[in-house]
């Protein structure tokens, strides 16, 4: 079955539509580095607008758009790790990032919760905190998570259910510790 090409016009308002959601899956897959997620995200309109990246509806657009954020950032980790092994000596230091204007949610992710539920999440190894990301954060089913990760629905689901109970035993561990239960 052979889908139409989705008009360069019409991609563009659903990439608009989708573009908060894609920013925060790239803050994700960057490690919450906002500076690299903005030009990760970048990096994926470009591929989008050169047609190096072509959506041929064997999913939705988000999954499919998630699945080349997702790619790129992996890309680009591992362009920055090679160049960072190349320069072992010093030539490419970071200079500290600029903070960014806080975005409206700014306060709530602020919060002490918010600070416990982070930590705890960026303890999860990869693939998990990306299936609980994915699901939480975007309120994406495991089998669209799946096809996002390139893995298989029922390895999604194991990766799923293991973040959920180290999550789930951090939290009270570091509840119980802070007096909390």
């Amino acid at each position: 079955m052979k889908t139409q090409p989705i008009d360069i016009v019409e991609l563009q308002d659903e990439l608009e539509k989708l573009h908060s959601a894609s920013f925060g899956w790239a803050l994700s897959c960057c490690r919450r580095d906002h500076a690299e997620a903005e030009e990760v995200l970048q990096t994926v309109y470009l591929k989008i607008l050169e047609g190096k990246a072509k959506f041929r509806g064997e999913s939705s657009l988000k999954t499919w758009l998630f699945a080349v954020i997702r790619k790129t950032a992996i890309g680009e980790y591992r362009k920055k790790l090679l160049r960072n092994l190349v320069f072992i000596g010093g030539l490419e230091k970071r200079d500290g990032a600029t903070p960014l204007v806080d975005a409206p949610g700014a306060a709530f992710e602020k919060s002490e919760i918010q600070k416990q539920f982070r930590a705890a999440l960026a303890k999860l190894p990869p693939r998990q905190r990306e299936v609980l990301h994915l699901a939480f954060y975007e309120d994406m089913s495991l089998s669209e998570a799946a096809v996002i990760m390139g893995i298989s629905i029922g390895s999604a689901r194991q990766h799923y259910e293991r973040g959920k109970k180290h999550l789930r035993e951090w939290l009270n561990k570091t509840e119980t510790e802070n007096g909390i239960v």
